[in-house]
């Protein structure tokens, strides 16, 4: 059983930047978008990846880690290819196929394999409340991005550099499991892998 976690924030947020303290041989990246990484460090990167391929490489994984950045383009593109059909299934479908891959990750993976879904977030107008990005109400009715995850964490900047927000103060939908993480850490993927893979103890990180 796989573990999926749910990194959110705004765009240049630092979620990209996060991963720079993995080692190419630690973990691999599903490139959503195509965007280059904001950092030198060269990790193995398959670009324009969609429900398909990620699914096919998480079938075998070779890593213990992977991250999908930029995974709500996954229904963003999904929903363009199909701007033209009419009626609500659509929505209903959209929904089912991201509720699916994380499904996927959870039943299909080995125990001791962390996949991050580095996602956009929507301030809500009314209340300020940060949550996962969707494509509206109307998906958001079908589906609870948050509720599918065990951690979710916040990413953002501040005066000191960027760090993740662990814990919700009702302002956002954060949550981890009680003493993983610090309430406030510095942005790195890296330390928070570590971090999950000792609390449920997951052997550690050494990788294939």
């Amino acid at each position: 059983m796989g573990i999926p976690v749910l990194i959110m924030g705004e765009s240049g947020s630092g979620k990209s930047t996060s991963l720079r303290n993995f080692e190419p041989a630690e973990i691999s990246i599903f490139n959503v978008a195509s965007k280059p990484l904001p950092f030198r460090k060269k990790l193995a990167t398959l670009n324009g990846a969609t429900y398909q391929s990620i699914e096919s490489i998480l079938r075998e994984p070779k890593k213990k880690s992977y991250a999908i950045d930029d995974s709500q383009y996954l229904m963003c593109f999904d929903s363009f290819s199909r701007a033209k059909e009419t009626g609500y299934g659509k929505f209903t479908d959209m929904a089912l196929a991201f509720y699916n891959l994380v499904q996927f990750v959870i039943k299909r993976t080995p125990a001791d394999c962390i996949v991050y879904f580095l996602h956009h977030i929507d301030t809500d107008s009314n209340t300020g409340k940060a949550k996962a990005k969707t494509l509206g109400k109307m998906l958001d009715n079908q589906l609870t991005l948050e509720g599918l995850f065990a951690i979710v964490l916040l990413c953002e900047p501040g005066p000191d550099g960027y760090h993740f927000i662990t814990q919700s103060d009702g302002t956002n939908t954060c949550k981890s499991p009680m003493e993983m993480l610090p309430a406030t850490m510095d942005n790195d993927l890296k330390a928070v892998d570590t971090a999950i893979r000792n609390y449920w103890n997951l052997g550690g990180t050494n990788h294939d």
